[in-house]
């Protein structure tokens, strides 16, 4: 099973996304502006800081980060789970760092996200304003059940 850290930048009511290109996954979708695989012995808060410098140039203090959920998800190419965080302090103004697989950076409000984005990665931004369950699955045939609340 693969791990992946995701960091989704937020300023106000926006977030960051980049155009993927040249990465043989997804290419010509929005996905978050810096995510990446976590690597042997590496915690996922520290591959998600580690991402943000090498794909946008930013330095993240990995205190600001605030998790959002996991997305443990089933594919042809095998099984990941994928640690999403959130933040909105940084260092620095990020820009794209490889244009090779990234062919821009754009803002993007949360009501007016793009109808290309990577599907987990819609998953949870799409619900970004809500309540996020801790874990989500996708691909396994049957829906994450949403949790319930006890009043």
């Amino acid at each position: 099973m693969k791990a992946i850290s995701y960091v989704i930048l937020q300023h106000r009511d926006e977030v960051l996304l980049q155009l993927r290109q040249g990465t043989g996954y997804m290419d010509g979708h929005w996905s978050t502006a810096a995510a990446g695989h976590v690597e042997p012995g590496e915690a996922a808060q520290a591959a998600a800081v580690r991402e943000a410098g090498e794909e946008l140039g930013i330095h993240i203090d990995p205190a600001q980060l605030q998790p959002l959920c996991t997305v443990h998800r089933n594919q042809q190419a095998g099984s990941y789970v994928d640690f999403f965080f959130r933040t909105s302090q940084w260092d620095g103004v990020p820009r794209l760092m490889e244009p090779e697989r990234a062919a821009q950076l754009r803002w993007f409000p949360l009501d007016a996200l793009p109808d290309n984005l990577v599907e987990q990665e819609d998953l949870v931004l799409s619900r970004l304003d809500s309540d996020l369950p801790p874990i989500l699955s996708m691909g396994f045939g049957t829906e994450t059940p949403q949790p319930q609340r006890l009043d």
